[in-house]
Order: structure tokens, then C-alpha cells, then sequence
């Protein structure tokens, strides 16, 4: 049974990394509306010295901290996210889920099986959604409609000559490249402005390169160029639409701890409301699905 938060709900944190470090934690101990309750990693020590860093406590048993907690939010690589928000969903926590939530579609449904089945709350941290101006800017171009092309490209160089990225230590990243990395943040704000991915087609760059023509619900096409090995000099991250309106160009955000402050704040009024937020659990099964299709036709095409 899902959990009722009250006026400051408590809410934990899994995950002991540079994400977590850098954007969850620091944004749950300042967040004046809730409890940070505890930290878990799969790391003891990391976790302490988080957790104490932090103001809060450190849990050696997860099962204890979702006992101590009316949510959670989770900074763990994708497939070790994924059984853990089982584990919290059936625990009663609303979840605050990273993404891209699974990189199996069979792992990403579970999740958002799991999240209906125990009528939790969910929302997936897709940072365009919730930063500012990106977030209200995408609310508009979905409104104003009318849009006929769509064209991204996201060139990070966590991989490029020279980066000394905590982030490049990330295994799963090393493994499944900017396709799932950055891939979920081009597409959390297409499909809400273009519609449904309908059809997919996918051609490998270089190193991990990924070039995608997609076909929208609404008749729009869209196209995406994704990578962490862009040379430092070339890293850029830009979306453009066009349409009767003209064009219109993704505005420039910063700020990662005050958009997971936004998600928090959505997550809440989620598990209050009973309704569910557009970039739910199933949201981000659904982006597992169109990057996993992505996956295997630029596969046919190497």
C-alpha cells in the first residue's frame, strides 16, 4: 500500500556516486518542504560519508530505510536501479527514478508494473523537464503545436581527448555509450511536443556515435545526433524545431540541483494528488523501448 506523506514528506536516497553527490543530496538537504531520511549504497562506507556530509544518516539495510521513508530517490545505474524500485514500490515509497530507468524493456516494465500495482507515485529525473527555462519552454512549443521537423544533436565529450569526468568511471556508461545517456534528454522533450515515436531508423557514428531519423505521432519528423566522444571543443548540446510558427531553439539551463529540487516537488504532489506526472514510470518505459529499437537497427546497420 502506497505510503501518505505528510506535510514534510521523508524521502531517501540510494546511490553513493557523483550524481548523487553532486545533484540528490545537496538538493534533499536544502529542500525546506522535506526530510532527507538516509542515505544506502552498495558501498557502506560511501554512504556514510554522504550521509554525514549531508546532515542525515546512513542505512547498511535498504529494506530499512524504505521502513524509514515515505519516498526515494535513486542514483544507481540503470539495471541496478531497476530491481530496487521494485523493492521500494512494493515497500510503499514513491519513487524518484533516474534515467534512463532500465536499459532492457523487460526490467523498464517491471519497474512501472510495480509502481501501478502498489498505486505509488513515480517520476523520472529527465533534468530538460524540470530545469528552467527548459521546462517551461517545452510546456510551450507543445501548446503552440504546428511543428513540422525537430533536429538535435547532444555532443558530450566525457569520452573526448583530454576529460578527466568523474562521470567517464561510469561503467554502464563506458558499456552503452551517449545513446542511453544522453538519448532519454532529446527524447523527453520531443515526445511531448512532436508525439509518439512511430517508427525508428538508426546508424552508428564514430566511437559511440549514434545518428537517429524518427517519425512522430503527429506527423512531424525529427532527427538526433548523440555521443560522449565529441572533442571537448565540440561539445554542445542543441534541439531546434520548425514549423508554422518559424523556429524555435531549446533555451540554455543550468542548475542540476535545483531541477532535481522541481522533481522532488513534482514527485510530492504526485503522491498527494493520485495523479500521475507525464514523465512517470511509464514514461521512461516507454523511452527504454524507442532507445532499445534504436539500439538494434543501428546494430543491423554496423
Amino acid at each position: 500500500m502506497a505510503k501518505k506523506p505528510g506535510a514534510k514528506p521523508r524521502i531517501g536516497l540510494l546511490g553513493t556516486g557523483p550524481w548523487a553527490a553532486r545533484t540528490h543530496a545537496p538538493a534533499l538537504a536544502a529542500h525546506a518542504d522535506a526530510e532527507f531520511s538516509g542515505v544506502w549504497g552498495r558501498r557502506p562506507e560511501a554512504a556514510a560519508a554522504l550521509a554525514a556530509a549531508s546532515g542525515t544518516r546512513a542505512f547498511d539495510d535498504v529494506d530499512a530505510l524504505f521502513a524509514a521513508s515515505d519516498a526515494v530517490a535513486l542514483a544507481l545505474p540503470p539495471d541496478v536501479q531497476a530491481p530496487l524500485a521494485v523493492r521500494a514500490a512494493e515497500a510503499g515509497c514513491h519513487v524518484l527514478l533516474d534515467k534512463p530507468v532500465a536499459t532492457t524493456v523487460a526490467g523498464a516494465r517491471t519497474v512501472a508494473d510495480a509502481v501501478e500495482a502498489a498505486g505509488v507515485a513515480s517520476v523520472v529525473f529527465c533534468t530538460l523537464r524540470f530545469a528552467e527555462p527548459t521546462a517551461r519552454w517545452i510546456d510551450e512549443q507543445a501548446a503552440a503545436g504546428g511543428w513540422f521537423l525537430g533536429e538535435a544533436h547532444w555532443l558530450g565529450s566525457l569520452y573526448g581527448p583530454g576529460s578527466a569526468s568523474a562521470y567517464a568511471a561510469s561503467p554502464w556508461r563506458r558499456e552503452k555509450g551517449g545513446l542511453w545517456d544522453v538519448g532519454p534528454h532529446v527524447l523527453s522533450v520531443y515526445l511531448p511536443v512532436l508525439g509518439d515515436v512511430t517508427a525508428i531508423t538508426a546508424v552508428p557514428g564514430p566511437d559511440d556515435t549514434h545518428h537517429l531519423v524518427l517519425r512522430h505521432a503527429s506527423g512531424a519528423s525529427s532527427t538526433a545526433t548523440l555521443t560522449l566522444s565529441a572533442p571537448p571543443a565540440a561539445a554542445e548540446a542543441a534541439l531546434t524545431l520548425y514549423g508554422t510558427s518559424g523556429r524555435a531553439e531549446l533555451p540554455r539551463w543550468d542548475g542540476a540541483v535545483t531541477a532535481f529540487a522541481a522533481a522532488v516537488d513534482a514527485l510530492v504532489t504526485a503522491a498527494h494528488s493520485g495523479a500521475p506526472h507525464p514523465c512517470d514510470a511509464r514514461f521512461g518505459l516507454r523511452l527504454t523501448e524507442i532507445l532499445t529499437e534504436a539500439e538494434r537497427c543501428a546494430a543491423d546497420h554496423a
